[in-house]
C-alpha cells in the first residue's frame, strides 16, 4: 500500500513537471529513491524532446591530454596520480602537447581537454606558454581545459587571485572549463573522497567567474561512491541555483553525471547499479530546467547503457575521446570509433549528428 502510494505521488510530481512546475528539491529526493524508472524515463525523454525536436543525438571528436600526473591533492577515489619522485611521474612539455594535438586534428579532433595533477612547482606561465603555443598552431581548437581545482590550484601556486588566473588564462587561449572536480557538492562528501579537495563553494566559485567574464563551463557528478540520495539532489541544486544566477545564454552549457569506478583506489566500494545511473541521469534532466544540455555517458556505464540514456533524456552522447587516462587508472578501459558513435546513436532511434564544443552541429547523418 506504502509503496503504491508512493509511486502514485511519483506520477503525480512527473505530471506537474511535465505541465512546467519546477522540480523541488524535496519532490527530486522522492523520485530518485521511489520513482519507477520507465516513469522517469520516459518523463526525461519528453521533457529532451520538447527542448530538441529534431530528434538528434550530438556527439564531438576530442583528445584529453593529461599534462601532468604528479598531484598533491591526492584524492582517495583517483587511481590516476602520483607523488612527485615517483618513476611514473611525468610532466609534458609543450612539444610533446602539440605532438598529441597535431594527431587528433588529423583525426578530426575539434576540441582538446587538458587536464591533469596539482603539481607543486607548476604556475601559470605553463598554461600560458602551452595555451598561446596551441592556438598558434591549431587556430580553430577549442581548448576546453583545467577543471576548476586545477584553476585554484594554479592561483595559489602563482600568487594570484583567481580572477586574474582565469583572465590570463582567457587570454592566452582557454576557451571554456570543464566540469571536473565537482564530485559531488556537499562538503562532508569532499572531505571523504578528496583529503584537500576544495570546497563546494570554492568549485562554485571559479565557476561562477569563468561566467562573470564571458566563459561558458559545464558540470559533472560522480555517482556512488560515499554520498546520499540527499546530497545528490543538493549537488543539482548548487547547479540550477548558480545557473539561475547567470541567466540564459552564458553559464553551464551541459550536465554529465558519471559512475564512480573504485579499482586501484584507496576509497575502493562498489561500482553503483545502471539502473541507479539512468535514474539519477533523468532526474537531472527533470531538475535542470535551466541547463540546455544533458549528457548521457558510454566510458563509465558502458556502450550499452550510454545508448539507453539516449531515452533518458540525453541529447548529447560525449565525445569519441581519442585518448583517456584517468578512467583507465581506475580499470576500465573502453575505446568509441565515430561509426560506432552513429550506428549506436541510430540504433536508439536518434539521429546522429556531430557538434563542437559550442554545440553547433557541423555534419549530420541521416539514415544509414
Amino acid at each position: 500500500m506504502v509503496v503504491d502510494a508512493r509511486g502514485r505521488l511519483c506520477e503525480d510530481i512527473v505530471e506537474r513537471v511535465l505541465a512546467g512546475e519546477r522540480l523541488s528539491p524535496a519532490d527530486a529526493v522522492l523520485l530518485l529513491g521511489e520513482g519507477g524508472l520507465h516513469l522517469l524515463g520516459a518523463a526525461a525523454d519528453e521533457v529532451r524532446r520538447r527542448r530538441y525536436p529534431e530528434n538528434y543525438a550530438t556527439f564531438l571528436i576530442d583528445r584529453n591530454i593529461n599534462y601532468t600526473n604528479v598531484c598533491v591533492t591526492r584524492c582517495h577515489f583517483c587511481a590516476f596520480h602520483r607523488v612527485d619522485d615517483h618513476p611514473e611521474a611525468y610532466l609534458l612539455t609543450v612539444e610533446e602537447v602539440l605532438r598529441r594535438v597535431e594527431e587528433a586534428v588529423a583525426q578530426g579532433a575539434t576540441q582538446i581537454m587538458l587536464q591533469g595533477g596539482h603539481h607543486p612547482r607548476l604556475g601559470i606561465e605553463y598554461f600560458e606558454c602551452l595555451f598561446a603555443a596551441i592556438k598558434a598552431r591549431f587556430a580553430e581548437v577549442a581548448l576546453h581545459s583545467l577543471s576548476p581545482s586545477e584553476v585554484l590550484h594554479t592561483a595559489r601556486v602563482s600568487l594570484l587571485s583567481v580572477a586574474e588566473t582565469l583572465r590570463r588564462l582567457r587570454e592566452a587561449g582557454l576557451d571554456s572549463l570543464p566540469g571536473g572536480g565537482a564530485e559531488i557538492l556537499v562538503d562532508r562528501v569532499r572531505r571523504a573522497v578528496g583529503r584537500s579537495h576544495p570546497t563546494a563553494r570554492e568549485w562554485l566559485g571559479v565557476m561562477e567567474e569563468a561566467h562573470r567574464q564571458g566563459m561558458r563551463t559545464t558540470a559533472t557528478m560522480m555517482l556512488g561512491s560515499v554520498e546520499t540520495i540527499e546530497d545528490r539532489v543538493e549537488h543539482l541544486q548548487a547547479i540550477r541555483s548558480s545557473q539561475d544566477r547567470v541567466g540564459p545564454n552564458a553559464g553551464f552549457r551541459a550536465f554529465i553525471p558519471w559512475k564512480y569506478q573504485p579499482v586501484n583506489t584507496r576509497l575502493g566500494g562498489q561500482v553503483t547499479s545502471s539502473f541507479d545511473y539512468l535514474r539519477t541521469l533523468a532526474v537531472s534532466r527533470l531538475f535542470l530546467d535551466n541547463v540546455d544540455h544533458i549528457q548521457g555517458g558510454w566510458l563509465t556505464p558502458g556502450k550499452d547503457v550510454g545508448q539507453v540514456s539516449l531515452s533518458f533524456g540525453a541529447d548529447d552522447f560525449g565525445s569519441i575521446m581519442l585518448e583517456e587516462n584517468v578512467v583507465r587508472a581506475a580499470g576500465v578501459s573502453r575505446q568509441m570509433t565515430r561509426d560506432e558513435m552513429i550506428c549506436l546513436i541510430r540504433a536508439a532511434g536518434r539521429i546522429p549528428a556531430q557538434r563542437d564544443t559550442s554545440y553547433n552541429i557541423s555534419r549530420v547523418f541521416g539514415e544509414s
